[in-house]
């Protein structure tokens, strides 16, 4: 029996082809090496976070609190580094401190959740308040400012002319596929999302799962805020991280992951996130305003969404 092809499941990857297509005839200057490095190290930072964010909407939850949490955790990485002397070992402080930030911020994400039985959308977007005002605390509502100069080369550091950030995104994306498409507890993500009651008399420990889901959310958001951080050499309070949770939710829906849950890809929102960066490229060459980019997000979001509920119904 000829087997049937799925166009819903390749259609964040048609998308992709079609838009660069497109973009290539668009502006002569798309396609050259450097523009297309500048667009995978711009999505590198959000795409990082949705991978982890994949978890949480497979299983039926969210989290708004990645943005501010990216400001928060970047933060204690530099004053982690500031209180050493700066060197190989400073970084490794830093790197720690980073990593072990951004797990708590998940973890006390995923205890509210499942310990408090409250909604995440409520959850998270008490916390995301509570990073930002942390961050803007500590800080004195300015910046962290690393004192080592050696910081930088983890952040604008290159590999084989690719840049760290770029092999960062890659690397975990591949770690993250294997964890969710082969392994116990990738099958699980998808059985809570899927039908929580059922995966409760199926003996699966829900709680455990989803609050595993907001950890490692937690782990890319330290991953990302060190590579943001290191770049710059500092961290602003106010502004950075600014709308990533926008962007990491804009990244996983458009590639492919639905709302309620229950399926999901790691590499549909790797193509989700690479989409969002051509779209703001895009934007950029054509000289419009960065104040609609925003809205520009928001209604690829809504349409992805609304693609879903039509193929659902």
């Amino acid at each position: 029996m000829k087997k049937k092809f799925e166009f819903a499941k390749y259609a964040p990857f048609v998308a992709l082809v079609i838009l660069v297509v497109i973009s290539a005839f668009a502006s002569p200057h798309f396609l050259q090496t450097r523009n297309i490095l500048n667009i995978l190290r711009q999505v590198s930072y959000t795409g990082i976070i949705a991978l982890g964010a994949t978890l949480v909407i497979i299983s039926g939850g969210i989290d708004l609190s990645v943005g501010p949490m990216t400001a928060l955790v970047g933060g204690c990485s530099i004053m982690a580094l500031n209180l050493t002397s700066g060197g190989p070992f400073g970084l490794f402080v830093a790197i720690i401190a980073g990593l072990f930030a951004g797990c708590i911020a998940g973890a006390l994400n995923g205890l509210i959740v499942t310990k408090g039985r409250i909604a995440p959308f409520i959850v998270t977007l008490g916390t995301m308040s509570v990073f930002r005002s942390l961050a803007l605390y500590i800080s004195g509502a300015g910046e962290f400012r690393s004192n080592s100069e050696l910081y930088s080369e983890i952040g604008s550091g290159r590999f084989l002319t690719i840049p760290i950030p770029v092999w960062t995104f890659f690397v975990l994306a591949v770690l993250f596929h294997i964890l969710l498409n082969n392994t116990r507890y990738g099958r699980y993500v998808c059985a809570v999302g899927s039908n929580e009651q059922v995966a409760v008399y199926s003996a699966i420990k829900v709680n455990l799962i989803k609050f595993f889901g907001y950890v490692l959310t937690g782990l890319t958001v330290g991953v990302s805020a060190i590579l943001l951080s290191s770049r710059m050499n500092s961290i602003s309070s106010s502004n950075a991280g600014m709308f990533y949770e926008l962007d990491a939710i804009a990244a996983v829906v458009i590639g492919g992951t639905p709302m309620s849950g229950g399926t999901g890809t790691i590499y549909g929102t790797v193509i989700g996130a690479v989409i969002l960066g051509i779209v703001n490229n895009m934007l950029n060459m054509m000289g419009v305003s960065p104040y609609l980019q925003g809205a520009v997000k928001g209604l690829i979001i809504i349409s992805a969404v609304l693609l879903q509920y039509k193929k659902k119904n």
